[in-house]
């Protein structure tokens, strides 16, 4: 995304793209119909570690760890290689992400940096930095042309420079923008798709939309597939107003998925009380 031009606030100017309206309304209907079940009422913290888990197996699963969600319940040992690792970097990540609200609006390069050493557990020199030159990313699922260190560094600095400054945008566009900067870049060697979620998660809880971390976009994103995902971001990534929108509802439908998936949940729980 272009940090340049006659607005002060490219973020609004989004939200003001054809279709981008209705997105945003249909995403607050469905997070407001989460959070007025009577289940958040009295058992939240129980609706936000099943939504943290189900969050991370569906981000683990667009990174190639498709599994059932039973399967993550069962596994402890996170680290035999493979899926494994994917899974277990994105439980790490769903964990990590509310610890970053303070920090995120006054340095978000910071949370970033974080979150990768989080993903890759390792102390490689190469965990935690964006990649420099004649570094490449391990990202096999995204076949994108992978933009050079020099560009990275600069569209990183301006995608911080907005999250500082702040936006009247709503928060599915601050949130699909980051989101899809982050895949567009894939800024670090390895794990940039788990990061990318993760910070989007980020922007919707610290913007206020879903301050209890219930409505798992993450959740969203795999159900609608990989193929719909790489689809969307390809819009993104075009830069034009169409392709802007589109990745901005893809990414609020994930949202609306992701609510129902909890109110799901919440449904559940109020079956076993009665």
């Amino acid at each position: 995304m272009s940090t340049t031009g006659a607005t002060a606030d490219p973020l609004a100017a989004l939200g003001s793209l054809p279709g981008v309206a209705d997105s945003v309304e249909s995403v607050r209907k469905a997070v407001d119909r989460v959070y007025g079940h009577r289940i958040m009422r009295r058992r939240s913290n129980a609706i936000t570690s099943e939504a943290a888990l189900r969050g991370a197996r569906g981000s683990a699963a667009l990174s190639g760890a498709d599994w059932a969600l039973e399967e993550v319940r069962r596994r402890t040992d996170f680290s035999t290689g493979g899926e494994a690792q994917v899974m277990g970097a994105a439980l790490r990540l769903s964990a990590e992400a509310g610890q970053m609200l303070s920090i995120w609006r006054q340095s978000p390069l910071r949370v970033l940096a974080r979150l990768h050493m989080v993903a890759a557990a390792s102390d490689g020199d190469e965990v935690g930095r964006p990649r420099r030159a004649g570094e490449v990313a391990d990202e096999p699922l995204i076949e994108l042309p992978l933009p050079d260190a020099a560009e990275v560094s600069g569209r990183l600095d301006g995608l911080a420079e907005l999250i500082i400054a702040g936006s009247s945008a709503p928060a599915l566009v601050t949130a699909a923008v980051v989101h899809g900067e982050l895949l567009a870049l894939r800024p670090f060697g390895s794990h940039n798709g788990l990061v990318a979620r993760a910070a989007e998660r980020i922007v919707l809880i610290g913007s206020g939309l879903d301050p209890k971390s219930v409505c798992p976009a993450e959740v969203g994103h795999a159900e609608l597939g990989r193929a719909s995902y790489l689809a969307a971001l390809d819009g993104y990534v075009s830069g034009t107003p169409g392709g802007m929108a589109a990745w901005i509802a893809h990414c609020g439908r994930a949202v609306e998925l992701g609510a129902r998936e909890s109110t799901a949940v919440c449904e559940a729980l109020q079956r076993g009380a009665a």
